[in-house]
């Protein structure tokens, strides 16, 4: 049988060209399984079957569940610092003396009253559970205590009434501690086996509901009786614990025990040796301390005293009769332990300096003497070109000096501008140096009516009545059109009041040198070349790098040096001492910017510049700020009150701090009483941030014209209209122009004609 054969007209198909291009495999062949590094990497990941993939899984949720573990264990444990609760009671009918006298029970455990101040405190030593506890309570009324101790606690326990839950009071502490930032906390009702017992279950729901407001998915536990007591103990030692980020970076340690040892020079100063357990971190010697509400300390030795709270006692046997007999640990090893009482002395070459501000050099900014070729050359060139000499206010920048009219009435800068308007919009950059007298030109006047004397203010002055009298002010102020409108004054040239201010064209687009016309002081300031690339760099030190001094959970006595008597008077009134590490650059001071929101709860008007205290992390500090608007352009208009219904910025001196941080503003009353006015966060530490502080020049239409109008009421003198003439101006329905003449001689009748481009409404 013949074979088939294929006939000519057949499709011939090209030929595979192999050697010109080639495919995946034959280059796996010619690399002989070598692989580059990202290709590698890429490809473990993806080529992880999924038996390994659970396998992985896994072993990290384990890891995990670990590390809490580990944490839960060393807490309150032989091996670390005792489980610290501070106990808050949120209402008047709460009984503090009778939750520590239910806590304080000699079955559970060993109690040691405190020996110092005058706060409800003790320690209680349980074996059976294998846990110890630091119970605190801060004297009642003081906010600012509860805030501090509440920075340091491991635990806070919320003690509820069975009817209403908190009051006002609590309220307000309950919100001043969630803007802080919450640590782990317990929910306790006291005083439910005293209703009858039908109104018990009601009574219980009532306040479940009440509280799922601000603790939603919470348990109450109930702290009537001693077995109640024992199970809200196991419940503080089996929580898993919260973290606070401004915390867990920086050693911190609250005081049990305080002496002042004055100096030989001055018995105002001395030594203050604190002792305490170590937390968060491991303290350096070398490192700064800061004392909350009394400043920042460097330290001269670290010492190791015996812990006076152990949890198991050394025991010792009798020979003869076999008995036990509990031994003092203190006496026991004394001897022992005699040459080992020093942990670490501080190294002068090593320590951190209390350097807070940058000395400035007057002679940085001058120059080297020139040549006598450059000489030469600038001879030549004042030849060439004629030098004009202008007459200028006392501090004008040279891109002011252009703007300014010369004697024949033309100015420097450009003659011609095609959009105006009735108002005039004039910026100027807000500086904390503002002096007393500026302060008060810029202050604006209410007129009072006929009927209100001076007589009225006496020495009991109606507080009711001036708040009223506020909160109008408040609403006025909101309710205006032109917030930044301010009135010509009358008794002073316009061209003197405004004479630092500048017109911009364009408020987004217009250039500003940030370091452009600074005052002296402002030299005294540090400043980051980067500082999130600094933050970033000193927190992975933190994590990766490890430091010798007193590890976490060790009982020390720290010596600081150059510490007013005052501090430990403080300390013996009941006032709380604590202490954090600072990190580097946290004892200068530079330019701190605060995201901050007004409070709900307070309706008086702040007004920028007004003396607030202020709790940023884990500092307390007063400081007077600034308001500009929160916004992600150069230049941020300057808010002459804080407003509630946007976030704004807050720009302050004071004392570097690393954020994350907390932050909470506060305005003292004329009664003493501090109220909160703003909560919010640290944004940056950045000295060249501008806030720019703007003024609108308005005035009332005399005619109009089709391209020109005749204002009237905007400068009371000629020279002022010559002076403003180069600003651009703007009306109320968006047409541009400029400044063409000023009319008339009287002050009354001396108005500026406007010409008006023919842009559109």
């Amino acid at each position: 049988m013949a074979a088939h054969r294929s006939g000519p007209l057949k499709q011939q198909n090209k030929a595979h060209k192999g050697g010109r291009h080639r495919g995946r495999g034959s280059a796996q062949r010619d690399g002989k399984g070598r692989l580059a590094l990202k290709v590698l990497s890429r490809k473990v990941r993806k080529e992880l079957s999924r038996v390994d993939q659970r396998h992985r899984a896994s072993q990290l949720r384990k890891q995990k569940k670990e590390a809490v573990l580990a944490e839960k264990r060393q807490l309150g444990s032989k091996d670390g610092p005792p489980h610290q609760v501070l106990v808050v009671p949120l209402h008047d009918r709460i009984s503090l003396p009778e939750a520590f006298r239910l806590l304080q029970d000699k079955d559970t455990g060993t109690v040691h009253l405190n020996e110092w101040g005058s706060t409800h405190s003790f320690v209680l030593l349980c074996p059976r559970l294998k846990h110890r506890w630091y119970f605190t309570s801060a004297r009642p009324g003081d906010l600012h205590a509860v805030l501090d101790m509440a920075k340091v606690a491991d635990t806070i326990l919320f003690l509820l009434d069975p009817l209403e839950g908190w009051d006002s009071t609590g309220d307000y502490c309950l919100s001043c501690l969630f803007a802080q930032g919450l640590p782990t906390y317990t929910l306790a009702v006291q005083g439910i086996s005293g209703l009858p017992p039908r109104k018990q279950i009601d009574a219980r729901k009532k306040l479940s509901k009440a509280v799922e407001k601000r603790f939603p998915d919470d348990k109450l536990l109930l702290l009537d009786t001693q077995q109640e007591a024992q199970m809200l103990l196991r419940q503080l030692a089996n929580q898993k614990q919260r973290h606070l980020a401004f915390r867990d970076r920086r050693a911190y340690m609250f005081a049990h025990a305080a002496d002042f040892v004055p100096s030989e020079e001055n018995n105002l100063v001395g030594t203050l040796k604190i002792s305490g357990y170590i937390r968060g971190q491991t303290l350096n010697v070398n490192s700064l301390l800061h004392i909350i509400g009394q400043g920042d300390f460097q330290m001269k030795q670290i010492d190791a005293p015996i812990d006076p709270f152990l949890l198991n006692p050394r025991v010792v046997k009798s020979q003869d009769s076999g008995a036990a007999m509990e031994i003092c640990a203190v006496d026991a090893v004394v001897d022992m332990e005699e040459d080992l009482k020093v942990l670490m002395k501080a190294d002068p070459e090593r320590q951190e300096s209390l350097q807070t501000e940058v000395i400035p050099d007057p002679m940085e900014g001058e120059q080297t003497w020139p040549t006598e070729e450059e000489l030469n050359e600038a001879n030549d060139c004042l030849k060439e070109s004629s030098k004009v000499v202008k007459k200028v206010p006392k501090g004008t920048s040279s891109y002011q000096a252009e703007w300014i009219l010369d004697e024949d009435g033309e100015s420097g800068g450009e003659d011609e501008y095609d959009d105006t308007e009735h108002e005039d919009f004039i910026e100027e950059e807000s500086q904390d140096e503002s002096s007393e007298k500026e302060e008060e030109e810029e202050c604006e006047t209410m007129t009072i009516g006929e009927s209100v004397h001076h007589d009225l203010y006496d020495e009991n002055v109606d507080e009711e009545a001036e708040e009223k009298m506020l909160e109008k002010y408040k609403q006025e102020r909101l309710q205006e059109m032109f917030p930044d409108e301010v009135d010509t004054p009358r008794d002073v040239a316009a061209r003197i009041r405004f004479q630092k201010y500048r017109g911009l064209k364009s408020f987004r687009t217009s250039p500003w040198d940030p370091k452009e016309n600074l005052p002296q002081d402002y030299a005294r300031i540090f400043q980051f070349q980067n500082f999130t690339n600094t933050r970033k760099r000193i927190f992975k030190e933190i994590e990766e790098k490890e430091v010798e001094g007193a590890e976490v959970g060790w009982y020390v006595t720290l010596h600081v040096s150059e510490v007013p008597i005052s501090v430990i008077e403080y300390f013996k009134r009941g006032a709380p001492l604590i202490v954090f590490s600072l990190l580097p650059h946290e004892q200068k001071m530079s330019v701190l910017n605060m995201v901050v929101s007004r409070h709900p709860g307070n309706t008086e008007p702040v007004k920028a510049k007004e003396e607030l205290i202020f709790h940023c992390g884990f500092r307390r500090f007063r400081a007077s700020p600034l308001f500009s608007q929160h916004t992600a352009a150069d230049k941020h208009k300057f808010q002459r009150f804080l407003t509630a219904d946007v976030a704004l910025v807050a720009t302050v001196y004071g004392p570097i701090t690393f954020p994350p941080a907390s932050v909470l503003l506060f305005k003292q009353n004329s009664n003493g009483m501090h109220s909160l006015i703003a909560t919010g966060h640290l944004l940056s530490v950045d000295p060249d941030r501008m806030v720019i502080k703007r003024v609108v020049l308005s005035g009332h239409p005399f005619k109009i014209f089709t391209k020109m109008a005749v204002v009237r009421y905007m400068f009371f003198n000629r020279e002022d209209v010559l002076w403003f003439k180069p600003v651009e101006l703007r009306t109320k329905w968006g047409r541009r122009g400029h400044i063409k003449e000023p009319l008339g001689k009287r002050m009354w009748d001396l108005v500026p004609c406007l010409g008006f481009s023919s842009a559109t409404k």
